[in-house]
């Protein structure tokens, strides 16, 4: 599945700042524009992995899970 956000990326001197609007907390920085994406991807990752981890606690082991696609 691929997942696709928005990047928001500003200059500041030497640094390269950016951030995800869609998932609060994800930020990244890095010296390239390229570093800095990186780091904002693994930030996002990061973030979704740890709220689906924490979602899932509690849910009955007799529970219906389902992946839900949206295009």
């Amino acid at each position: 599945m691929r997942h696709e956000f928005t990047a928001i990326i500003e200059r500041d001197e030497k640094w390269f700042i950016g951030f995800c609007p869609e998932v609060p907390g994800a930020n990244g920085q890095g010296l390239t524009h390229d570093e800095c994406l990186q780091n904002l991807a693994e930030a996002v990752s990061l973030i979704l992995e740890d709220r689906l981890e924490d979602g899932l606690r509690g849910v009955p082991p007799d529970a219906i899970r389902e992946v839900l696609t949206i295009q």
